[in-house]
Formats: structure tokens, sequence, C-alpha cells
């Protein structure tokens, strides 16, 4: 959420940044509802001060045993009135707080504007690997090594969701294993385990909510949702808190599975891995000092490509453009897999700054060594996301024989084992 100074006073920045965005909002009906209010605000507060003074006067009076009856009735009066503009408030309140939730962050001023054809490439590590064979997609490999079953999947469940059997479970729980002791070992987080459900005003903290309603899974009996990412749950674990400058950053690493509708994502690239409703992931939150947060953004940038250097995938990392940029981001960074299989880059990790903006929704604080409260700066990004790394694995480390050689950094998750091959 955007501080509402700004929205007065940098009307055409923010106007510039939805439209950057290739967004439709209507930001003077937003400013038109705050003139109303605050000149309700100045009007109730002067009937209360008038009628604080007639108070007085009307104690005056009659300790003279004077008539004080007009007064009286006039003091009766501005309660009405009083009570009426209060009731308006509330109703305005409601329409402005609606409104400001639908109105998306600033972007840095360096981000690229445009459509995703806009990222810019920030740079690339690893070299493309030769194979002397076609390399398979990994959806063959995983149905011919059997740890991959999609029509189980799908019977059990809908479209779009995976079983991962054998090797194939066991591989994805030694990537959550390897990803976890590596972000807490070596890059100083602490380890949470979220519940895989959240409220409203969880979704609404972190940006999800009102926007992104159609694409999550909701419970309809207990108004929640299951969680798009861990984002939500760990975001929101100091939601309405004031915090110590002392104790910042804090840093969190979060497995969760995760769940996405993904209502618009008909026509795109489905098969396989590729657009799972269900995934699982190892995310990143950190809250820090507001002059820190550009430098926490690229520390955390680092941790997430530390995991996929390690497992010796070749990629590269993105800065999105402005239509790109998720709705709460002010920057974040993609960090993209090559997929020899599919000839294609895969993204498994997004990492972004969002200011203030989450911290206002969610009301999260620090108090200063000053005294003074703050709202603090929130980051995340995926340490990194699962079912398309899974799928860069199996076809970057696939043999001719059909096998997958595993990376040496995950051997000692998977009990010693060095590839995967039928049993």
């Amino acid at each position: 959420m955007l501080d509402m100074t700004v929205l007065r006073q940098e009307t055409d920045r923010v106007m510039k940044a939805v439209a950057d965005r290739g967004m439709t909002l209507d930001v003077s009906a937003l400013l038109a509802l705050d003139a109303k209010r605050r000149d309700l605000i100045g009007r109730t507060e002067a009937l209360k001060a008038e009628r604080n003074a007639n108070s007085k006067q009307v104690a005056a009076l009659k300790k003279k045993s004077r008539d004080a009856s007009s007064l009286i009735e006039r003091t009766k009066e501005i309660g009405d009135e009083v009570q009426t503009i209060d009731g308006e408030l509330r109703d305005l309140e409601a329409q402005i707080k609606d409104l400001s939730l639908q109105v998306p962050n600033i972007p840095d001023d360096d981000v690229p504007v445009g459509d995703a054809s806009a990222n810019r490439l920030v740079r690339s590590w690893g070299e493309r690997k030769e194979f002397g064979f076609k390399p398979k997609p990994h959806w063959e490999i995983g149905e011919k090594l059997d740890i991959l079953d999609f029509a189980r999947a799908t019977k059990v469940s809908a479209p779009h969701f995976a079983l991962y059997k054998g090797a194939g479970a066991r591989l994805l729980r030694a990537l959550v294993g390897f990803m976890l002791e590596c972000h807490t070992a070596e890059h100083g987080y602490t380890e949470v385990l979220p519940p895989f459900l959240a409220n409203r005003d969880a979704t609404t903290g972190t940006g999800q909510l009102p926007k992104l309603e159609d694409d999550m899974y909701r419970t309809a009996r207990d108004d929640l949702f299951l969680i798009p990412t861990a984002e939500v749950p760990v975001t929101n674990m100091h939601r309405d808190e004031i915090l110590n400058e002392g104790d910042l950053p804090i840093r969190y690493v979060a497995y969760s599975a995760c769940f996405r509708r993904e209502a618009g994502s008909y026509g795109r690239d489905t098969r396989a891995l590729m657009r799972v409703h269900q995934f699982n992931k190892v995310e990143l939150v950190k809250f820090v000092r507001p002059e820190k947060s550009d430098e926490e953004l690229e520390k955390l940038l680092a941790d997430a490509e530390t995991i996929v250097q390690r497992l010796g995938l070749e990629y590269r990392v993105q800065l999105l453009a402005t239509e790109d940029l998720s709705f709460a981001a002010r920057r974040c960074y993609d960090i993209e897999v090559f997929s020899p299989g599919m000839e294609r880059w895969l993204e498994v990790s997004s990492c972004s700054n969002y200011g203030d903006f989450q911290a206002r929704r969610a009301n999260i604080r620090f108090r200063d060594l000053e005294g003074k409260v703050k709202f603090v700066h929130t980051l995340n990004g995926s340490g990194v996301a699962l079912a398309r790394l899974v799928a860069a694995i199996l076809e970057t480390c696939q043999n001719a024989d059909g096998t997958v050689m595993l990376p040496e950094a995950i051997r000692p998750h998977m009990g010693g084992m060095e590839r995967i091959e039928k049993t």
C-alpha cells in the first residue's frame, strides 16, 4: 500500500507507474474521496471544538443561575451532526481502503518499461552442456524411470498436478533438505515451518488480495486460502508488530507446498512440471531497515543463486520490466535455468524488494535507535522453487542410456546415490 501523502503529492508519478505496468486505475477518484474525507474531518473537529466551548459556557451560565437552554439545544444539534459525519467518514474510509488496495507499488526508476520482452539481462552463469544425443524433455525421462506419474496424479486429483515416485520423491525431499541446510547453516536464515493455509488479512497484507483472488484456492467454509507461497504466512508472522532496529535484518527460510489456480494461464505451455497447481518451494523472507533494502536484495539474490550454482545448472538473472513485475514489488530479479530437453529458460526464483508497500498493508514497523517508529522494508525470493528445478536437473543431467547422474551437492541427501536408474 502506498503512503497517501505520496498519492497526493506525487500523483503524476503514481499514474505513470500504473500506466507503465499496463494497468488502468482511476487514481483521481481515490484522491477525490481522500479530499472529501479531510474536509469532513475538518468539519467534525470544528464542531467538536464548538461543542466543548458550549459545554464550558453552559456550566458557567448554570453557575450564575442564568438560562442556558439555547446553548444546550445547540450542543445537542452538534452531537447529532458529529454522529452523522462520523457515519459518513466510516463509509469513506472503507471506500478509500478498497481503492488504496488496488494501487500497485511504484517501480524503481531504473526498472525497464514494457512487457517481458523488455526484461534486462543482468548476468549469466555456467556453460551450455554438450550432448552426444538429442536430450529428452523431463516428462519422458521421468516416465521412463518411473519417478514421475502425471496420469495417476490426474486420477487422484486433476490435470496439472504431479505425482513423484521412488527416487523422484526422494530427489524432491533431498533438494528441500539441501536448500534448507545451505540457507540456515551458511546464509544465516532461521528456519520456520508455517501453516499452508492463510486468512484473508494475511493474503491482503502481502498483496495477493484483492487482485489475485481468482488465482487462489479458497476454503469457503473458513475463508482460508491455500498459500501460493510461504511469503504469505512468513511475512505476516510480524503483522501488527513493532520490531526493534537492533534485531534487523530478520531472515527466515521456509519450506512449503504452494497452490496456484492460475486462472489466466490457459494457452500457455502447461505440460508436465511447467505449470502445476501444486508445487514445493523453499522461500527466503527478510525484514530490513529501509536504507539497507537494496543491498539486502542483492544478498538475497546471491543466496538463491548459490543453490543453482552448486547444482551445476546453467542459469541467467533478469531484471524484470514494469509489466512483468508483481503488483507489490518495486524491483524483482528472476533466476532462470536452462532446460536442454525443451531448449528454453525456466524461472525457478523471483527475488523482490517491496519497500514499505507490504509493511504498510500488514502494519509491520520497527523502532529506531532514536525511538521513532517507522515501517520496515520487506523482501522475499524463492530459494528455490522445485518443480522447474527438478525438470532442469533431469534434463541437464540425463545420460544417453536414460539414467540421470545426480549433482554432487545433493548426493549426501540421497544416501550417497549417484544416479537415478529404473529399478
